[in-house]
C-alpha cells in the first residue's frame, strides 16, 4: 500500500502551480519569515503569528478562523474537508521562549541561514515542526487529490506557559474543532541517530506537571532575635525533607517500552540495564548512575521535583511573618496527581506549611495501534532503510495533553532528523536546525501524512 502512496505523492508534489517553488524551498523561505516573528511568551503577541499564516491560507484559498482568547493572544484554524473518517489535526504552538541575546552568536529572532543552519528561537521548538505542518496542508490542497478525512491545521498561543490561552481555551470555547476528530500530530519526538542507526521518536504520553506552591506563616521579628520557628526555616525544612526523600523508582509500561528501544542503540555498559529497567532500578547506586548520565532518562524512572523559586523577607533583617516556595513537580502517568499531592502533604506536614496546587494536568497515553502510528513506521522504513520506530515518554509537556483527555490519539512527532548534541539548543542558547535535515523533514512529514488522508 505505502509503495503505491509514495508514488502518489510524487505525484502530489508535481502538481502544485505552473513554474511554482518545491514546497521544500517554500517551506525554508516561510520559516525564516516565521523565525523573524517576534512572539515570545511573555507576553507572547500571537496574533502576528495568526497573521503571517492567514496570509499564507488566504493565498492558497483555504478559508480559516481566529480568535483570541486575550488582547493579542490569537489562535487560527482551518479544515480541508474529506470522507466520512475521524478527522486528523496538525497541532502546534506559535510561541516561544525568551532568549538572551547576549549568549547567541546571531540574534536570536533573525531566521539567519549560516554554516547550512538556520538559526533561531523556535527553529527546533516549535517554528519549524509548524511549517512541516504548514507545508502539508498547503501541498494537499494544492493537489486536488480527494481526501477520506477531514484534515485541520490548527495553531495556538501560549503552550510555553501551560495553553491555557491557547489550547485549553480553544478546547472550552470552541470544542467544534474538535468534534468529530480521531489522530492529531505535535510536537515532542522527532528523528534522532544513534550509534549507526536512525531512530524516530514517537511521543504517547509525557510526564504530568504538577507546579506547587509551600506557604507558610509563623512569628515575624528583628533579624538579630530570631525565635525557634520562623515561615522562613519551616519552608527551609519542608524543601529539605522533599531533598531528603526523593520518589521511589517505577518503571511504568510506555517508559519500559521505551528503554527497551533504546537498548540496542547504546554503548554497551548499558544495554542489559535498558532491556530490564524494573529491576536495574533496584540495584544500589544504579539511579545516582544513569542520572549523571542523562538527567532527561533518569527522570522518567521516578517521580520529581525541582525546586525552583523562593521568597521571603525584602529586608536583610527583618524576619517576615510568612515565605513561600514554588516547586515544578512531574509525576509519572499511572496514578491522578490528587494521590500525589496527598502525598506531599502528609510528607511535609511536621513543618507546617500549606501545598497549594498551581497547575496538574490528568495522565493519558495514547495507543499505537492507529493508522497515524502505522504510517509513521512504515513511512520512514520505507525513506529511511534499517532505520526503526520508538515509542517515547516526554519529561516536559506539550498541549497534547488537552486532546488526549478527549480520547484524541495523540503523537508527539515531526520525521526532521536532529543530532542529540543540538537537543540542548531547545530553550538554549543558539537555538537552530540543519537546512538539509528540515528540507528532507518537510517532504517525510507530507508523506506520513499523505498515507493517513488519502486512499
Amino acid at each position: 500500500m505505502f509503495r503505491c502512496l509514495l508514488v502518489l505523492l510524487a505525484m502530489l508534489l508535481a502538481m502544485p502551480r505552473v513554474l511554482a517553488q518545491p514546497i521544500e524551498d517554500e517551506a525554508l523561505a516561510w520559516l525564516q519569515e516565521y523565525i523573524r516573528i517576534d512572539t515570545v511568551n511573555p507576553p507572547g503577541n500571537e496574533y502576528r503569528a495568526v497573521e503571517f499564516i492567514a496570509r499564507i491560507l488566504e493565498a492558497e484559498g483555504i478559508p480559516y478562523m481566529t480568535a483570541e482568547s486575550a488582547p493579542g493572544r490569537g489562535n487560527i484554524w482551518a479544515r480541508l474537508e474529506g470522507g466520512d473518517e475521524p478527522a486528523l489535526i496538525l497541532l502546534q504552538h506559535t510561541d516561544v521562549v525568551p532568549a538572551d541575546p547576549k549568549y547567541w552568536s546571531t540574534e536570536p529572532l533573525s531566521g539567519e541561514i549560516r554554516d547550512g543552519y538556520v538559526w533561531g528561537r523556535g527553529t527546533l521548538d516549535m517554528k519549524g515542526t509548524g511549517v512541516s505542518q504548514l507545508a502539508t496542508f498547503v501541498s494537499l490542497k494544492r493537489s486536488g487529490i480527494p481526501l477520506n478525512r477531514d484534515v485541520l491545521l490548527v495553531a495556538t498561543a501560549d503552550e510555553e506557559a501551560g495553553g491555557l490561552f491557547g489550547a485549553g481555551w480553544l478546547i472550552e470555547h470552541h470544542p467544534e474543532i474538535f468534534e468529530g476528530v480521531g489522530l492529531l500530530i505535535n510536537e515532542g519526538g522527532n528523528g534522532e541517530k544513534l550509534a549507526d542507526e536512525i531512530i524516530f521518536s514517537v511521543e504517547v504520553t509525557q510526564k504530568v506537571p504538577v507546579w506547587l506552591r509551600l506557604t507558610a506563616v509563623d512569628t515575624p521579628g528583628h533579624g538579630s532575635m530570631p525565635n525557634t520557628s520562623s515561615a522562613v526555616t519551616r519552608i527551609v525544612d519542608a524543601l529539605a525533607i522533599l531533598r531528603a526523600n526523593p520518589f521511589p523508582p517505577r518503571i511504568v509500561p510506555a517508559v519500559d517500552a521505551m528503554f527497551q528501544a533504546l537498548a540496542p542503540s547504546s554503548a554497551p555498559e548499558w544495554q542489559e540495564a535498558y532491556s530490564h529497567m524494573a529491576n536495574a532500578v533496584q540495584d544500589a547506586g544504579f539511579l545516582e548512575k544513569l542520572q549523571m548520565h542523562s538527567p532527561a532518562l533518569h527522570a522518567l524512572t521516578r517521580d520529581t521535583c525541582s525546586i525552583t523559586r523562593f521568597e521571603a523577607s525584602n529586608k536583610i533583617n527583618v524576619v517576615p511573618p510568612s515565605a513561600w516556595a514554588e516547586i515544578d513537580c512531574r509525576i509519572l502517568p499511572d496514578r491522578p496527581s490528587e494521590v500525589f499531592v496527598n502525598e506531599l502533604r502528609e510528607l511535609t506536614r511536621p513543618t507546617g506549611v500549606e501545598i497549594e496546587v498551581i497547575m496538574a494536568f490528568t495522565p493519558a497515553v495514547s495507543a499505537t495501534n492507529t493508522l497515524l502510528y502505522r504510517a509513521i513506521e512504515e513511512v520512514t522504513a520505507e525513506r529511511h532503510p534499517g532505520s526503526r520506530v520508538m515509542q517515547s515518554v516526554s519529561t516536559g509537556f506539550t498541549d497534547s495533553h488537552f486532546t488526549r483527555d478527549l480520547g484524541i490519539a495523540s503523537y508527539g512527532f515531526d520525521p526532521t532528523i536532529v543530532p542529540e548534541a543540538e537537543f540542548a539548543r531547545i530553550h538554549g542558547n543558539d537555538e537552530r536546525i540543519s537546512v538539509d535535515a528540515f528540507r528532507r523533514g518537510v517532504s517525510d512529514h507530507l508523506a506520513i501524512i499523505s498515507a493517513v488522508v488519502i486512499d
